[in-house]
């Protein structure tokens, strides 16, 4: 699975590199909903950065979406910090009494914690310069996805969890791994993606959970606890990788935004990421077969299979994650 990734998150690469255009009123549509539902956090910086610099009216008016949403996550974040700082503040008084209790010392240590996220994200949100983690997508957050449409590639914020057409918020709480599909499955499981929706998306790294002593190389040790480490994967020669992609549009009820959503494809691993101790991997696009995979063929899939097997082969270097 592809737990994490680094992506290209910046509108402006993939028009240099893409020729590809900005879905204007999809980035306005996420914008707008993700300030109005709580969910600004899964917007990643990078994304949001990349309009500091607007060109034109319609650039300028994602600009102040992007600045609005900033402004209401930063008040959101600034009250958390003053209602647990009371919250704590009415713990210690408790602590400091001559009848301490553990409830109070629950709510001190809840408190603290939540302080001290909410501290962290403010800052990351005020911060001026990024850095490579404001990139990092997560299964929830939202990424651009690299689509064909009318001819055209064009550039759609999705989100990184895929919900598969007729699926409803409640079916799709029971498939959390749908930010993946197993290229043995594509048919079986994505028949009503595989053929009729293709995207990419284009990224540096990417990321996975694996056993410390599997990433080692070696068996657990007696009375030896399984240890989940994050191994950083970045192909060498460097390069970016266009990840081959499924994605799925599901309507919006009444006042509602259409969810845009994707998933990225996997396959059995190259040999050095499974001496990682990894059992899957992302499959990559070549430049070449990038239109012939954007623009698919609904009755030819073994032209599709043959570009996802036509993948290129560097050699994907690991590290622990910072």
């Amino acid at each position: 699975m592809c737990y994490s990734a680094e992506v290209w998150a910046g509108f402006r690469d993939y028009e240099r590199e893409f020729g590809a255009e900005l879905s204007i009123r999809r980035y306005a549509a996420l914008f707008w909903q993700k300030n109005a539902d709580g969910g600004w956090q899964k917007i990643p910086k990078a994304m949001r950065a990349s309009f500091r610099h607007p060109r034109g009216p319609e650039e300028m008016g994602l600009a102040k979406l992007v600045a609005e949403g900033d402004r209401t996550r930063a008040d959101q974040l600034r009250k958390e910090i003053t209602e647990q700082s009371e919250r704590l503040a009415d713990a210690q008084v408790v602590l400091d009494s001559p009848r301490p209790t553990k409830k109070a010392a629950n709510e001190a240590r809840i408190a603290t914690n939540k302080v001290q996220a909410a501290q962290r994200a403010l800052r990351v949100l005020e911060r001026k310069t990024l850095e490579p983690n404001d990139a990092r997508i997560y299964p929830g957050s939202y990424a651009p996805v690299l689509i064909a449409h009318e001819g055209r590639r064009i550039l759609v914020p999705m989100r990184y969890q895929c919900r598969m057409p007729g699926w409803t918020e409640a079916v799709e709480r029971k498939y959390p791994g749908s930010y993946n599909a197993r290229r043995d499955r594509l048919e079986a499981s994505w028949g009503r993606l595989f053929g009729h929706q293709h995207g990419v998306i284009v990224a540096d790294a990417v990321y996975e959970n694996v056993w410390r002593h599997a990433a080692e190389g070696r068996e657990l040790v007696p009375g030896e606890a399984p240890e989940n480490v994050v191994l950083e994967f970045r192909p060498e020669p460097r390069q970016y990788m266009m990840i081959a992609c499924l994605w799925s549009c599901t309507k919006g009820r009444a006042g509602e935004q259409d969810l845009y959503s994707f998933a990225a494809i996997t396959d059995d691993p190259p040999p050095e990421v499974a001496a990682a101790g990894h059992d899957r991997f992302v499959i990559q696009i070549k430049p070449e077969n990038l239109d012939a995979w954007l623009q698919p063929d609904p009755t030819n899939l073994s032209a599709q299979y043959a570009i996802l097997d036509d993948r290129p082969r560097p050699y994907y270097e690991h590290r622990l994650a910072a």
